[in-house]
């Protein structure tokens, strides 16, 4: 992603709209008993579009940005959706997966470890809640909502950043062959 003012900008109005939903709208609505998150499929799609580095920055920021409007324990949300930025981000620079459905698959792995890694660090901090088999059905049970919302999610992310991202060489056009002659491809 070239890094210029305006994508910036865009980014970050963005992940602050998209963190004041979480916190005012989506946490009120539960399905089965338990409501989606966004911050973990907002950080994939982040990551997953730009790369790592953005991934890592977009999942510190709105990590910063739930924890501080929760009232949480500062850090342990920020330090789950970095990993999740950072990973998703080294899967598209390492592997480029081009299948329509890998969103859904990013989604599920981002929420799956963010949901990990913030209940394990509340764990080692000491914070007093009940561990029962309810805290497994509820993780679960949110990452199955978010697998199901993450590639309008996706397409969102997608549509903020479009105009900062190089080409994509999938939608390239194939140039016709100019020089004349046949093509290289059909030689013997």
């Amino acid at each position: 992603m070239t890094v210029t003012p305006a994508s910036v900008t865009r980014l970050t109005l963005f992940l602050l709209l998209g963190g004041i939903v979480q916190v005012s709208a989506v946490s009120q609505i539960t399905v089965f008993g338990v409501s989606a998150d966004l911050a973990p499929l907002l950080v994939a799609s982040a990551g997953f579009i730009a790369g790592s580095v953005t991934g890592a920055i977009v999942g510190f920021s709105l990590g910063l940005f739930v924890d501080v409007n929760l009232s949480q324990t500062l850090g342990v949300t920020s330090l789950a959706l970095v990993a999740v930025g950072y990973g998703t981000g080294r899967i598209r620079e390492l592997r480029d997966p081009a299948h329509g459905l890998a969103p859904v698959a990013v989604g599920a792995v981002g929420t799956a470890v963010a949901a990990i890694i913030f209940t394990l660090l509340q764990f080692l901090l000491g914070v007093q809640a009940p561990v029962s088999l309810l805290l497994l059905r509820e993780i679960l049970l949110t990452i199955v909502l978010n697998t199901i919302i993450a590639l309008p999610v996706f397409a969102l992310m997608r549509r903020v950043l479009a105009p900062f991202l190089p080409d994509d060489p999938r939608r390239r056009r194939r140039r016709a062959y100019t020089t004349g002659g046949l093509s290289p491809i059909s030689r013997a």
